[in-house]
């Protein structure tokens, strides 16, 4: 592992590994981005000058590609904001380290050592060799889905918001891929008058997913024809994305089909394509097509469990991870029929990776419970709508059913750091916050085993 260390009094009081650098980096990123938008130039001329906490919350946003918002976009950011925005949505999403790494290869600059171990931990990609590879193919494919997704969206914008809709199409196209959820279409209004336009939602939901799948699948699929051959990692991250598409969007239907304020309203082709949009942006992107407020308790519940499991790891997703979340449910599966390992599409899951998605889910609801008891003390919100709020932020969808910019400052401020806890991981986020692993002085020492009765 590469370490920094700062040493005082020759007492090592820090170690730098890749994971604190990764932080690190968000946090710089979030700064500048804080800055940059409360500068007079950031805000429109019909609006006040952003505050700083305004500003914070925005980057903060933008960069952990949240979507939560306590301004309109369209409102309150000038041209100049809303690309201060956008540049932060596509930092957080690729990570600063990948888009470092990029222009230092495109410079034809040597990249280091260290710098290649931080890129591969900011992909979550498997292989060591071939990550500079992965990281010039990753940028060029990025902007090559985002070019082709403003495109479609252009055929769609441009006739309703003339020369001004090529803008809106690049910025929702950015949005959309990187899983952000932001739009510039004002009102806070998200999607919601889209709904009798299926091209519109199928290419937004196209681009959704694809930055959801993750790096290591795309490259993978590229490669299929060549090796005709699909990691484990690649169809159990296939399998649980369209398994929870069509059980996200079947349940959208069957929950909200009479609801009056939500899917009520629409025609029965208007109902299909807002079920299936929400199943697939509720997990990741935080795009609306209903009002999220108005929907019943028991849609707000699965929307929870959707928003907690998230988007595939080293995508521009959040959550725990289809993955972690696959993992788990194997293991839960082979102790229930009495087999010894888990076992799916017969490999065997190492028991580390088991105890390693346990830890996820645990610390990331403990996260969440924390955030929900501490809102509830500090606002007046009904629990579940507390609950789903708190979800959003440490998964970074976006979807909220209230009115963010209504809440206090301290609650604004946990907000922040829940997001910001959310993109890093959890686990991620505890492993940066230690300086110094205290099992490392005793890795090689076994322990008598000890038995404990559960369940």
């Amino acid at each position: 592992m590469i370490k920094f260390q700062f040493n005082i009094k020759n007492r090592k009081l820090f170690r730098l590994d890749p994971t604190k650098i990764i932080l690190l980096s968000f946090i710089v990123v979030i700064f500048w981005g804080t800055l940059l938008l409360t500068l007079p130039i950031a805000s429109n001329d019909n609006a006040e000058k952003a505050d700083f906490l305004t500003a914070l919350f925005t980057a903060t946003s933008a960069t952990c590609v949240t979507g939560l918002v306590v301004v309109d976009t369209a409102a309150q950011w000038s041209l100049f904001g809303q690309i201060v925005i956008l540049i932060l949505i596509q930092t957080g999403a690729l990570g600063f380290v990948t888009f470092a790494t990029f222009f230092s290869i495109l410079l034809g600059k040597k990249v280091s050592l260290k710098t290649r171990v931080l890129a591969q931990q900011s992909l979550s990609d498997f292989s060591f060799d071939g990550v500079l590879s992965l990281i010039k193919n990753v940028v060029l494919a990025t902007f090559s889905i985002e070019l082709a997704g403003a495109v479609i969206l252009a055929t769609r914008f441009v006739p309703k918001f003339g020369f001004k809709g090529f803008y809106i199409s690049i910025f929702h196209s950015i949005s959309s891929f990187c899983n952000a959820g932001f739009d510039i279409l004002g009102d806070f209004q998200s999607l919601t008058n889209y709904n009798d336009d299926p091209v519109l939602l199928f290419f937004t939901s196209i681009l959704v997913i694809l930055g959801g799948l993750g790096f290591v699948v795309w490259k993978n699929l590229w490669e299929f024809p060549k090796k005709r051959e699909l990691l484990l990692h690649t169809k159990v991250v296939l399998l649980f994305t369209v398994f929870l598409i069509v059980f996200g969007g079947i349940f959208f239907f069957l929950s909200e089909f009479n609801n009056p304020y939500t899917l009520g309203k629409l025609s029965i082709v208007e109902k299909i394509n807002a079920s299936f949009f929400q199943s697939v942006t509720t997990r990741s992107s935080g795009f609306n097509t209903i009002d999220t407020g108005s929907i019943k308790e028991i849609t707000k519940a699965m929307a929870i469990f959707l928003m907690f499991i998230g988007a595939a790891p080293g995508s521009t997703g959040g959550g725990v991870k289809l993955t972690t979340f696959g993992v788990i449910l194997v293991a839960v599966i082979s102790q229930i029929r009495g087999t010894e390992h888990a076992v799916v599409f017969k490999r065997r899951i190492p028991h580390q990776t088991i105890i390693k998605s346990l830890a996820i889910v645990s610390l990331s609801a403990m996260i969440v419970i924390t955030l929900t008891t501490v809102l509830m003390f500090l606002e007046d919100i009904p629990f579940l709508d507390t609950l789903f709020e708190s979800t959003s932020v440490v998964a970074t969808v976006g979807l909220s059913p209230i009115d963010v910019s209504i809440l206090s400052n301290i609650s604004k401020i946990l907000i922040i750091i829940g997001m910001l806890v959310g993109r890093i991981g959890p686990l991620s986020f505890a492993i940066a916050l230690t300086i110094q692993n205290a099992q490392k002085k005793n890795q090689d020492v076994v322990y008598p085993e000890g038995k404990i009765i559960v369940g």
